[in-house]
């Protein structure tokens, strides 16, 4: 049986560029220096803030723990290093995850950009800093939650599906290990910290580019032809597994996990499910309906009975 704990391989896939366009950083190429952003706040980080120790590790950037030497404010920032920035695609990506950081209006859930900057070597943003550690951690220590404290994290979770969707923002890789508390008290805030696949989005526009996270991803994900919907499905999927403490689709491999999702069979036969209430059931189901069409919006979620009593 699987586990939140336990990933395929890969945890994040996308689609390889065949165009991709290589700048030289490997090769010692004296060509045109890159520049990723175009206003950024700075280009010596150091000369207002003082990095310190490595906080998370992602696919692109590092966070460290950044202090702002004038007011010893303390802040997490994220440097990305050029060199791993190889194509068009990827510096495109930088470039779009901190305009939609610019974009979205402040929100107590989502975490606020206080800066950026950019050197030759590296680009780095500097936000808020949450303390409290990954929804996934507490998900792990607690094995899985009650009704009550899993319905307080969706509504959390699916409020920032909403405002992102509002401001024509689709998420993309909504999982428990991309949303932080702001503190490690019980009741500190949930905040949304990783828009590195985000993408802005206009109404009826369609997307064919497979990104995300293998047991979060939307089966319209891996068809190559989806919509906002899919933070839907994510959510719903995080939903899951606060309740009973493992994913809905799961496999040893990510091809295994893929089938899974395509065929979208939800199991409510193993513990602690007999004992989870129907309506909790039911919008679980509708959040994980295959078909994006029938599937609730934010606003149907946020209205369903089962968040409405909690």
């Amino acid at each position: 049986m699987g586990n939140c704990c336990v990933t395929p391989s890969q945890t994040k896939k996308k689609k390889k560029n065949p165009f991709s366009i290589d700048y030289g950083y490997n090769h010692g190429n004296d060509g045109g220096k890159l520049i990723v952003l175009k206003n950024p706040t700075g280009q010596e980080i150091e000369q207002r803030y003082e990095l310190g120790r490595k906080l998370r590790r992602g696919e692109l950037g590092i966070t460290y723990l950044c202090t702002d030497k004038e007011t010893r404010e303390i802040f997490a920032c994220k440097s990305i290093s050029k060199k791993k920035l190889r194509t068009a695609v990827d510096i495109e990506d930088v470039r779009i995850e901190v305009a939609i950081m610019k974009h979205l209006p402040k929100h107590q859930n989502i975490v606020t950009l206080k800066d950026t900057y950019e050197d030759d070597s590296a680009v780095h943003i500097v936000m808020e800093l949450c303390e409290g550690g990954e929804l996934f951690d507490r998900i792990v220590a607690r094995g899985h939650y009650t009704e009550r404290a899993a319905a307080v994290v969706t509504r959390t979770i699916v409020e920032v599906v909403q405002m992102c969707h509002q401001h024509g923002v689709m998420h993309r890789d909504l999982k428990p290990e991309n949303f932080l508390f702001g503190n490690k008290e019980e009741t500190a805030p949930l905040k949304a910290i990783d828009f590195g696949f985000s993408v802005f989005f206009k109404p009826g526009e369609r997307f064919t580019e497979k990104v995300g996270s293998p047991y979060y991803m939307a089966p319209e994900v891996l068809k190559q032809n989806y919509g906002p919907e899919v933070d839907i499905w994510s959510a719903g999927v995080i939903l899951y597994i606060l309740l009973c403490g493992v994913p809905p689709f799961w496999a040893e491999t990510e091809q295994g996990v893929a089938q899974a999702i395509i065929r979208s069979v939800i199991d409510f036969k193993r513990d602690p499910w007999p004992k989870v209430s129907d309506n909790a059931k039911d919008l679980v189901k509708k959040m994980l309906d295959p078909d994006p069409k029938r599937r609730l919006t934010a606003q149907e979620v946020l209205d369903h009975p089962w968040l409405q009593n909690a």
